[in-house]
């Protein structure tokens, strides 16, 4: 069963759909057994970084996340809140990524908001996938290049398109967004 993370967060509801096109089914749940004992984890959303740390550090689903040894999949605020550090709200994230998350510098238009290109990647993930590929981006904050990128993409200044370390993966993209691309990115990660 593939579980995906419950939290004070939005777009959850749009994952489970992409995950029954692809046949897989799936529960929404906050509930530590079922994270524990799920094959996969995804761990999406849409929101703001300090109502969705507290919501999960509340619950004890912060030390949880981090425990988990099966593959989880952050997406957008997923992948944000699996870095150390956000400026949105100043907010200490989970910490399973060295890498803070910045607001883009106001010098074009925000959020990043549409299709674009990698610059590179290097995963599993992007099995099939050439650079040239789009994806669909929503946000207004982005991890900052580290040790645990796997793809790049611009878009004001170069940014993490998606992490990876250890059983831990997260696209700054919505994969369940991004058409046949995604849906082959979505694959990928549920074939590891």
């Amino acid at each position: 069963m593939i579980a995906i993370v419950k939290y004070n967060a939005g777009n959850i509801k749009s994952v489970q759909n992409a995950l029954e096109r692809l046949c897989y089914e799936s529960i929404i749940t906050d509930d530590p057994d079922q994270l524990k004992n799920a094959e996969k984890v995804i761990f999406p959303g849409v929101g703001e970084a300090g109502s969705a740390m507290k919501y999960l550090r509340d619950r004890g689903m912060d030390e949880i996340l981090r425990s988990l040894k099966q593959p989880m999949l952050g997406i957008c605020l997923g992948l944000q809140l699996m870095c150390k550090h956000s400026e949105e709200s100043d907010t200490k994230c989970l910490g399973i990524f060295d890498s803070e998350v910045r607001l883009f510098p106001p010098v074009d238009k925000i959020p990043h908001m549409g299709w674009n290109s990698f610059l590179s990647f290097k995963s599993d993930l992007f099995k099939g996938i050439s650079t040239s590929d789009d994806v669909y981006y929503v946000h207004s904050y982005y991890a900052e290049i580290s040790s645990s990128t796997v793809a790049t993409c611009d878009y004001i200044v170069p940014f993490s398109a998606a992490m990876a370390k250890d059983n831990f993966y997260a696209t700054q993209f919505h994969p369940e967004k991004s058409a046949l691309i995604g849906e082959r990115i979505l694959k990928n990660f549920l074939e590891l």
